[in-house]
């Protein structure tokens, strides 16, 4: 069983919560709930749960700054928000879990599954210590993600990224050190995440930074030469996107 805690400021939200966890989920056991992040610190500290639902905005504080206060974390965290902005975006590149509001179950249900699976390795503290990191710089460009490898999770700063090659469900990621890394996400799961000012879908199979451009070639579609000596090519489809950002 998973030892579970649900922060939330809204009674109704917990009770709803509640119930689609007790019907839908088996492995979770809800040890206890809080309504603010006062209380919620306290039930944390006491109860030393294995997860912890918790609302992003709260009376007295958000969940942010309840996460700062418990650092080092030791506990897995599914975020609850009505608000799809800035912090979700920092959320998914720390590799964590969030779910909108009003929660659907099959994501409620895919989210604890992650959890119950990630609760075994044991390395939340550094995906928290990332999140906490990127919502703290002043750029609005956020600055390090998480890229889920075999092995385990690599934090890097994201404008070392050069450029991102799709293999099936995986993509390879070459970075400005000159390292190749596999990482289980697909190109089209970084294309919705990379910011769109500074990274560009190039071609079905490619995402590059425009910081390491060289050069661009004009033709059908083009082929736009890296720093790193690669050349890549431009489908005629995302030509016109692509040189519209140099305007």
């Amino acid at each position: 069983m998973i030892r579970t805690i649900i922060i939330d400021d809204e009674p109704n939200n917990i009770e709803a919560l509640k119930q689609l966890l007790l019907k839908y989920c088996p492995l979770i056991e809800i040890i206890d709930i809080a309504e603010n992040i006062r209380t919620g610190q306290a039930v944390i500290l006491n109860s030393q749960p294995d997860l912890v639902f918790l609302d992003i905005e709260m009376p007295f504080g958000n969940a942010f700054e309840l996460l700062n206060n418990l650092s080092p974390v030791n506990f897995e965290v599914i975020f609850v928000t009505a608000f799809d902005n800035y912090a979700i975006n920092a959320i998914k590149y720390s590799a964590l879990d969030y779910l909108l509001k009003p929660v659907n179950i099959k994501e409620l249900q895919s989210a604890v599954q992650k959890a119950a699976e990630r609760i075994k390795t044991k390395n939340i503290t550094s995906k928290i210590d990332t999140l906490l990191y990127n919502l703290s710089v002043s750029k609005p460009v956020l600055q390090k993600v998480a890229l889920p490898t075999l092995d385990g999770l690599v934090f890097v700063n994201i404008n070392d990224l050069v450029w991102l090659e799709a293999r099936g469900s995986y993509t390879f990621v070459y970075m400005q050190d000159q390292q190749k890394i596999m990482v289980s996400r697909t190109l089209k799961e970084f294309e919705d995440i990379l910011p769109f000012e500074n990274f560009s879908r190039v071609h079905q199979s490619y995402i590059i930074n425009h910081f390491f451009i060289r050069k661009y070639n004009r033709g059908r579609g083009g082929t736009i030469e890296m720093e790193d000596g690669t050349t890549i090519e431009v489908s005629m489809r995302k030509k016109d996107e692509f040189l519209s950002k140099f305007k």
